[in-house]
Parts: C-alpha cells; sequence; structure tokens
C-alpha cells in the first residue's frame, strides 16, 4: 500500500480515517493543520504546518516518502489577507484567491492540481475508508412513510439546486416548506437555526416532521468535500423537531455507521440513502421532461 498523506482538518473524518490506516496496516503521515486540526491526531506520525506553508507543507510529504494524499476534515474559507504564506504558498496565492472568487468547488480543484503538479495521487475519503459511505435505504430500525418521501423528493431536489450554484450540499423541508439551505454556516448551525424557528412552522420533538437532505454539488470534484454526517447530525436533526436524514447513497460520508443507527434508533428517527433509480425520475420530473 502506498504511503498515504492526511491533510488535516478539524472534525472526525481525518481521526476516522487515520484510525482506518492504522487498523489496515497502511502507512500513514498526517499533516496537521495548524489551529484546525484535534489533538486526537497528535498520536499519528505527522507534522503542524500551517494551511499557507505551502513548500513546507510538500517538502515535508516528500521527505516522509507520501506517494498520495486524502484531504479531510473541516476547513473554513480562509482570511487571504491574515495569511502567513511561505515562499511557496505566496507564489501559489494570486491562483487561489482568483478561484475562491469562483466558489468553494474551484477552490478545491486549484489546491488539487497544486498537490497533483508536485506528483501526488489524490485519494477520496471514501477510496482511503470503503465502507465510509451511506448504504442505500434506511441505515436503522426506522423507514421513511409516504408523507416524509415528499418532503425527501423536495429537499433532495433544492440541495441540488444550491450545489449546483456552488452555495452547499444541504437543506430542510417541512410539508413541504423549505425551512432553511445550508452555505458557509455548516449542517450544525443550520440544524440549529431550524431549532430555534417558530414551533407552527416545524415539527417537535413529540410530533416529528420534515427532512434534511445532503448531497454533493452536481459540479463538484468528488476526492474531497463529500458531505458527511454523523452523530452530531441526528441529534441536531432531532432538536429541530425532524423525522429524518435523507442522503445520496453511495456518495454521503457517515462517521461511524454503527453509532449513527444506533442514535438515530434511541431518538426515532430515520437515515436513508437515496438511490439514483429513486432520485433521477425525480428531477427528470421537475425538468418537465
Amino acid at each position: 500500500m502506498r504511503k498515504l498523506g492526511l491533510m488535516a482538518g478539524g472534525g472526525e473524518l481525518p481521526i476516522t480515517l487515520a484510525k482506518q490506516c492504522r487498523a489496515v496496516g497502511r502507512p500513514l503521515f498526517v499533516v496537521r493543520l495548524k489551529g484546525i486540526a484535534d489533538p486526537p491526531l497528535q498520536e499519528f506520525e505527522g507534522a503542524d504546518i500551517g494551511i499557507a506553508e505551502i513548500g513546507k507543507m510538500f517538502s515535508t510529504l516528500k521527505k516522509a516518502g507520501v506517494e498520495a494524499v486524502c484531504l479531510a476534515g473541516l476547513v473554513q474559507r480562509p482570511d487571504f489577507a491574515a495569511l502567513k504564506p511561505d515562499l511557496r504558498g505566496l507564489k501559489m496565492l494570486p491562483g487561489a484567491i482568483a478561484a475562491g472568487r469562483k466558489g468553494d468547488d474551484a477552490l478545491l480543484r486549484f489546491l488539487l492540481s497544486e498537490f497533483e503538479s508536485e506528483g501526488f495521487a489524490i485519494e477520496g475519503a471514501h477510496e482511503v475508508a470503503a465502507g465510509l459511505t451511506l448504504p442505500s435505504g434506511p441505515l436503522g430500525r426506522v423507514a421513511p412513510t409516504a408523507e416524509d418521501m415528499a418532503d425527501i423528493h423536495k429537499a433532495f431536489l433544492v440541495a441540488g439546486e444550491i450545489g449546483r450554484m456552488d452555495i452547499g450540499q444541504g437543506a430542510v423541508v417541512c410539508q413541504g416548506l423549505v425551512l432553511a439551505v445550508e452555505a458557509q454556516e455548516g449542517t450544525d448551525a443550520m440544524l440549529a437555526r431550524c431549532a430555534g424557528l417558530p414551533p407552527a412552522l416545524r415539527g417537535q420533538p413529540a410530533s416529528p416532521k420534515g427532512v434534511l437532505a445532503k448531497r454533493p454539488k452536481p459540479i463538484q470534484e468528488q476526492r474531497v468535500d463529500l458531505p458527511a454526517i454523523g452523530v452530531a447530525t441526528i441529534q441536531g436533526a432531532a432538536r429541530a423537531g425532524l423525522r429524518g436524514v435523507v442522503g445520496e447513497a453511495g456518495k454521503v460520508l457517515v462517521l461511524d455507521r454503527a453509532a449513527v443507527a444506533a442514535a438515530a434508533d434511541s431518538l426515532g428517527l430515520f437515515v436513508y440513502g437515496l438511490a439514483p433509480d429513486e432520485f433521477a425520475p425525480i428531477e427528470l420530473s421537475q425538468a418537465g421532461l
């Protein structure tokens, strides 16, 4: 197995990937982004490097014998004016700023191209850890009803539209009403915003209704930044009074599948993977075809 360089942001995903590499004996080197990566990653071989220290990043990875890299974890869009780049980062900065003006996906594509130009292969998180993506159908014991499917279809379409505009990857719909769409704040903050809406607009824990849908942007580079759900997502959906969470099967990451299923079962929520043959007719219908 070729040695993997894990470019680690915040959150559970980089920790999950690092543990997976250890479990299967894959050689690993973790670049912990300063001020962003979480403390548990300190136990793995690696280095702490600033987000704009690109030259140091490349030289450290090569010295460690890394052949492929995986970009994983939460990284907020940086304030380019506040960055302290090294010489390689300074050379790269104008291109990064130009790409960033076109949207998050363009910026990610630019970053990947820089790694590839240095000879590194790119691996997606779903390639590093097989079985990490949402399967088709219900994940736990709870399944959506026919009424839920109406909200699922609309939320899935809305998520696709905002993704097409490079805005976000998620949407919340309750009885046909769009309660929220995800932008830069992220899924947890969006769900908290839903929980703060008037009770007349949303479900309640005792009488849940509505759904959160997550899917990749249609324009997305899927080797990085696939949408993800974890136990916190399920808990946030419950606090918002939702019936469940739906994602595109095979293209949404599930962080600790067993724990997510257990949390959903205990809270009475469904987690559902929508297969291509379920959502393709919906999108054709929306387009009038």
